[in-house]
């Protein structure tokens, strides 16, 4: 892991990917695996742009390797004049993240993910039979069955809306479509607006690249910006913050592995 890891900002993903970003004048985010100068490994995400580093955030919740070390703070960075925030995979599904980082700033979280199509105990869970995505072009109704099903997208659409919709955030999330080892992933990526809408969805069974237009009056007029205005945190801040062992346990790994 040690050698598959690079120091940020001076390992040659970030380099390249800075140079990636000057040659077209875009911003970039990817992810990878990080070391520090004593040998702890972190699941990072980045963001640069023309001018370098812009952002380094380290997953908070990371799990199935157990010498990956857990980041421990949260990242909001300005993006085109816009206040943007990093939580990767996991750290979405706990929602006190995302408020935290909308509460900090964030108006555009990025939410890169690896995830559905994987066994759990809700129903209608489980993976997704590789023959079919090696049979998508003969026959793509099965696949999308799977993946628009409880497998998948509807699974999807149960929380990440409501996570836009609670914060008034746009939110941009990104999932790998394909195999990935020896799971098969869905993809879906998307953008949703600050009310819960889906403005843009990659939805080929296939690599896609979508763009959407990001309407800064949103942010005001979503119901979840008035919501914020109304909290009462001398009710909830004890009782959020009381102490609390976290226990982080997923269904389809191996008990040695979890």
């Amino acid at each position: 892991m040690l050698e598959l890891a690079e120091f940020v900002p001076d390992g040659k993903s970030v380099k390249g990917l800075i140079a990636i970003a000057q040659t077209y004048n875009i911003a970039i985010l990817a992810g990878l695996f990080e070391k520090d100068n004593e040998d702890r490994i972190f699941k990072t995400h980045v963001c640069v742009d023309k001018n370098g580093l812009v952002a380094k955030y380290r997953k908070l919740h990371p799990f199935i390797n157990p010498c990956v070390t857990p980041g421990d703070q949260y990242c909001v960075f300005d993006l085109c004049g816009w206040s943007c925030g990093i939580l990767i995979c996991y750290d979405n599904n706990i929602i006190e993240n995302v408020r935290a980082t909308n509460l900090l700033g964030a108006d555009i979280i990025f939410m890169p993910h690896v995830t559905m199509c994987t066994p759990s105990t809700r129903p209608g869970a489980g993976f997704v039979d590789r023959k079919l995505w090696e049979n998508r072009e003969n026959d793509p109704t099965s696949l999308r069955l799977e993946f628009d099903g409880m497998k998948g997208r509807d699974w999807l659409m149960k929380w990440l809306p409501a996570r836009a919709y609670d914060n008034a955030i746009y939110v941009i999330f990104s999932n790998s479509i394909g195999m990935d080892e020896d799971q098969l992933k869905n993809g879906c990526s998307m953008i949703i607006d600050p009310f819960g809408d889906i403005i843009a969805e990659c939805r080929k069974l296939d690599n896609e690249v979508i763009t959407a237009t990001l309407i800064p009056d949103k942010l005001t007029k979503a119901g979840g910006y008035r919501y914020k205005k109304a909290r009462r945190p001398n009710l909830y801040r004890d009782i959020i913050g009381q102490s609390h062992n976290p226990e982080q346990k997923v269904i389809w790994l191996s008990q040695e592995e979890n």
